[in-house]
């Protein structure tokens, strides 16, 4: 048995005794504070009382979600809502532990990408009849909807989406234009920006690469977009080992420490947000939530965001970048209150100020044609190459429930060995291909 394939098990056997952890505490985790584990039904509630929502990524959005809770609060006098704030890198540990041994909250953001664990656990309750019933009826966009259904196991709805995040290239104009560069629009002149705008003597980078938490969706968004295939799997079998994704991932971690700074090797996104604003580097790949740290840290002359750069012959190429939602958790006892709230913050004026705070494309339809939108040059860019067709988009397997496990605690240390040189792009790429497929297989014969 290969090593891969040991860690697989292991992963296997950790899941099953997990789910069976939580089958076991479920008749007696369920405390009077209205919150349960995995498995308690919950009920509707009174639709007046606490709710309890969980914030999946509070060091980023807090305080818009304290002003839309003080708004539901204004409109909904018997009602209160807890907030309680998660940082993205540890919502997905505290789920699972809340769905194991009891306290999940009534809401919680449930984004795509951990959506599918949460759901093949029954924590989450179903919201299609509850959306078709509410003023959320025809308002959701349709592809976020699609794409959440699809990554919670293709039948129900288990999140309302809420937004979409997708990825960008910033920009210094200030600094390409002092050095006679053209933008970034395709991946040669790319390249070409990252060596010219480099100076190390003079601590000036062409690029910042993400090394830390959160690499795997980046490096992979580099290296569809240079090889052009515009699909994860040819049929059962994942596309990541393509021979041009190697040579594509091979250029891109060539830059580290070359037009880079060394730190970027355990930078998460934060880290690296932080240092392209106060420092002098030349482009950034994150996405849409990091436009206004931008416009506060530099003001909106000195940079543009791009959709990910064409390849030479003018294919456009991007990974999806999760949807954002809410979930209504199963083991409420309010959720006649609980979605309510949820209603309410997916709704037009609430979904458009919290996009516009995050600069993030809204789910609500009618919150997607605010002004705002327009005047966010990264949000129209972004929105308009998902809508005039330009852009194929690489779907990460968000359904299978590994998915989560494989990018992050299986291969966020290994592509860091790739940027050392110590691990080659072909072996952890092909490591990557052998979870990836026996993952597939596994979640295939399941849902036969």
């Amino acid at each position: 048995m290969t090593t891969t394939s040991h860690t697989r098990t292991r992963r296997r056997l950790t899941t099953t005794l997990a789910l069976a952890t939580a089958l076991a505490l479920t008749a007696t985790a369920c405390g009077d504070d209205g919150s349960g584990a995995a498995g308690d039904k919950g009920g509707e509630g009174s639709g007046k009382g606490e709710v309890v929502f969980w914030d999946n990524n509070t060091a980023v959005r807090q305080d818009i979600w304290q002003e839309i809770i003080k708004d539901f609060e204004k409109a909904n006098p018997g009602i209160d809502v807890k907030y309680v704030g998660v940082p993205a890198e540890n919502v997905q540990s505290k789920y699972d532990t809340a769905i194991q041994g009891g306290g999940l909250p009534d809401v919680g953001g449930v984004g795509a990408a951990m959506l599918a664990g949460i759901a093949a656990q029954g924590a989450l309750e179903p919201l299609d009849d509850r959306v078709e019933k509410s003023a959320l009826r025809g308002k959701l966009n349709p592809a976020m909807v699609d794409g959440i259904r699809a990554a919670g196991g293709g039948v129900d709805l288990f999140t309302v989406p809420t937004s979409a995040s997708n990825g960008v290239l910033y920009y210094r104009t200030d600094l390409f234009k002092a050095a006679g560069l053209a933008a970034p629009t395709t991946w040669p002149k790319f390249y070409e920006a990252a060596e010219k705008l480099t100076d190390r003597d003079d601590n000036r980078f062409g690029y910042t690469i993400r090394g830390g938490e959160g690499s795997i969706a980046q490096a992979l968004d580099a290296m569809y977009g240079q090889s052009g295939i515009g699909d994860f799997w040819d049929g059962d079998e994942t596309t990541v080992n393509d021979p041009k994704n190697v040579t594509a991932l091979r250029k891109y971690v060539a830059l580290y420490k070359k037009a880079t700074p060394s730190a970027d090797l355990n930078n998460d996104f934060t880290k690296m947000v932080a240092q392209w604003d106060s420092g002098q580097i030349g482009m950034l790949s994150h996405n849409l939530g990091s436009y206004q740290d931008h416009v506060k840290a530099l003001g909106e002359d000195k940079f543009r965001g791009l959709p990910n750069p064409t390849t030479g012959a003018g294919v456009r190429v991007q990974v999806s970048n999760p949807v954002d939602g809410l979930g209504l958790f199963k083991s409420s006892r309010n959720k006649k209150a609980a979605w309510k709230f949820i209603e309410f913050a997916a709704s037009h004026e609430s979904n458009s100020k919290w996009n516009e705070s995050a600069g993030a494309i809204p789910a609500h339809t009618d919150a997607a044609k605010d002004p705002w939108v327009k005047k966010s040059e990264p949000t129209r860019l972004a929105a308009e190459a998902l809508n005039d067709g330009s852009l194929k988009i690489v779907q990460l397997p968000y359904h299978l429930p590994d998915w989560n496990t494989i990018s992050k605690a299986e291969n966020e240390p290994a592509f860091q060995k790739v940027l050392l040189g110590t691990m080659s792009a072909k072996d952890f790429l092909d490591s990557l291909a052998e979870q990836l497929n026996e993952a597939q297989a596994e979640w295939k014969k399941e849902h036969q």
